[in-house]
């Protein structure tokens, strides 16, 4: 066992980040309040302020605060910060201000700028890889905090150069190609940030507050931090954390020391603190020595489903460097212009292996949610020995209360933070609302429309979480998900664009069927009726019922006064002797 420990330690050692072992830590706080061409902000220099106070307190080597920094100054503060990077262990940047999201890259604003078009932006801001840059050398740790989600009233103004530029609301996702690199956002993408009612913002409020909480590793603070911010905005902001660190904790704060073991300590202590050193290595070898050494027994089951997830996230890993290169090599034939034949196979070979990929990520994370269930069991099941072995030692002392010797409670190791039921379901209902399962608000009441939700969860990430009741172990799950995975369904006449339901336009001619598709309106024939043949026979009847209307014959007659026409009625007769010919005579009847 000791040699197991030994190996354990170094291990941990050798892969180890956390700020026990920094030699050199150094911070940069930038707050800009007094802008020149916008209103001023209130709160980034009293948020600058407290950040500054708080690294000092955590016991940072430098920390530099600027408040109010037009382009020349910025440029000189982050050039300085990367000259003190170089020699540090962990850099941290912190910036409370305005930002603004161009085409899909962040900028940040010194105060001095106007920001009239566009294309201002790439001469006047400086972009977040800048920043990233500047705290690239540190040598265990690099940690961008970005305050600066706020609505930004340059972009309302802006002239754009070109109509299809895109100026985002808030700041837009990122992914820090830098090992060891953490960026955290005061909102997620895409949306903005409160700066609140008091002197500071709710954000900043938070990470004085977690952020140096003696061994808290900053995963874990982070989320506490996302939990006192939505509870604070009533659930309206969200911060979010982009990038990743390895299975080590990192603090930035270190641990107070472990006090000594009584001499009752538990007989499984030993097995337990091999366990976390494990834990905190989180690699195969780590996992393969421990159960070595402990192959039966409650520890060694976790150990197993750890073990697990490392061999999952392998997998994972070595499907998505295979599809990678698959498609890497269909895009090569495709440049190349290779035959068909070929190009076919590249792309069935690409297919299968992005199939294989999903595959794997599916299986990584069904071994994360069993291995963080497991990891979940060990904390209540110590938590349950911790009490019990509470209960008998204060029994025993109350049986024999002249004994001088004295027995120190072990503490629960659970960190879970209190939260009444209505809150859990809240932040369990948020969770479910960002990965796309649950349509209706976060509202804290778990309904039958918040269990369905949780099922369809259960459905489509491979979990079996009891969905009558909202829980960590639940909600722990759904915070491992980086994205949507609950299909996106659409009502008629609408379509999914990424995470959102967009209308479907159809253009002129064009209506949308029921099957969502636009087809061609088709023009509308005349329609041959029929006459009426009641009505006319009727008309005629009344026609010919009717007298006969006087009319002219047509003659004329003459005389010495001249010549009119025959009146209606009457006709010209012609009168002779002997039936010769005479004069004509008008005869009316």
């Amino acid at each position: 066992m000791a040699a197991l420990r030994f190996f354990l330690i170094i291990l941990a050692v050798w892969l180890g980040c956390g700020p026990a072992m920094a030699e050199k830590r150094v911070a940069l706080v930038v707050g800009n309040s007094a802008y020149k061409n916008v209103a001023r902000l209130a709160n980034p220099a009293n948020d600058a302020a407290l950040v500054g106070g708080m690294f000092r307190k955590a016991g940072f080597d430098t920390v530099d605060v600027k408040l109010d920094l037009n382009v020349v100054d910025m440029r000189k503060a982050l050039r300085e910060f990367g000259s003190k990077a170089r020699e540090a262990d962990v850099a941290v940047i912190y910036y409370a201000g305005h930002g603004i999201e161009l085409d899909g890259t962040n900028y940040l604003i010194p105060t001095d700028a106007a920001l009239e078009t566009d294309t201002d932006v790439l001469d006047e801001a400086f972009p977040l890889d800048r920043v990233l840059f500047a705290i690239e050398p540190a040598k265990q740790l690099r940690l961008v905090i970005l305050d600066a989600c706020r609505d930004n009233p340059f972009a309302k103004t802006m002239k754009r150069t070109v109509a299809s530029r895109a100026i985002g609301r808030g700041l837009a996702k990122v992914e820090p190609t830098s090992p060891n690199t953490m960026v955290a956002f005061a909102a997620k993408a895409g949306s903005t940030a409160s700066d609140g009612d008091a002197r500071n913002s709710p954000f900043a409020t938070a990470l004085v507050e977690r952020l140096p909480m003696p061994g808290l590793d900053l995963r874990k603070a982070f989320g506490f931090v996302r939990d006192d911010v939505l509870k604070n905005t009533g659930y309206k902001q969200e911060p979010y954390v982009y990038g990743s660190l390895g299975g080590d904790d990192v603090s930035l704060v270190p641990a107070k020391p472990a006090a000594a073991q009584g001499p009752q300590a538990n007989a499984q202590d030993s097995v337990r603190r091999d366990y976390e050193l494990a834990l905190q290595a989180g690699n195969r070898d780590a996992w393969e020595a421990f159960l070595q050494a402990y192959p039966d027994g409650f520890y060694a089951g976790l150990a197993r489903a750890q073990l697990k997830n490392v061999a999952a996230e392998e997998a994972r890993a070595a499907a998505a460097a295979k599809a990678r290169q698959a498609e890497d090599e269909k895009a090569r034939l495709a440049a190349e212009r290779a035959n068909k034949a070929e190009q076919e196979k590249a792309a069935a070979a690409a297919k299968a292996a992005e199939n294989a990929r999903l595959a794997a990520e599916k299986a990584k994370q069904i071994e994360e949610a069993k291995a963080a269930a497991a990891e979940q069991r060990r904390k209540e099941a110590e938590a349950a020995a911790a009490k019990a072995l509470a209960d008998k030692q204060a029994a025993e002392k109350q049986q024999a209360p002249d004994s001088t010797q004295k027995v120190a409670a072990v503490a629960p190791t659970s960190s879970q933070p209190t939260l009444s039921p209505a809150e859990t379901a809240k932040l369990v209902q948020s969770e479910l609302r960002r990965v796309g399962c649950l349509t209706a608000t976060a509202d804290g009441d778990w309904n039958a429309s918040s269990q369905r939700s949780l099922t369809l969860f259960n459905k489509y990430a491979g979990t079996k979480f009891d969905a009558k009741l909202a829980s960590f172990d639940a909600l722990d799950a759904i915070k491992a998900k980086p994205g949507r995975v609950c299909p996106l369904v659409c009502d008629h006449g609408f379509k999914a664009d990424g995470d959102q339901c967009v209308k479907i336009a159809c253009r002129a001619g064009y209506r949308v069927n029921d099957d969502n598709e636009c087809e061609k309106v088709q023009d509308k024939k005349p329609v041959a009726t029929r006459e009426d043949a009641k009505k006319r026979d009727t008309e005629r009847k009344q026609t010919e019922a009717a007298p006969s209307k006087p009319q002219g014959s047509g003659q004329i007659t003459c005389n010495t006064m001249g010549c009119r026409p025959v009146k209606p009625g009457c006709r010209l007769v012609h009168l002779g002797v002997r039936g010769e010919p005479g004069n004509g005579s008008e005869v009316c009847n």
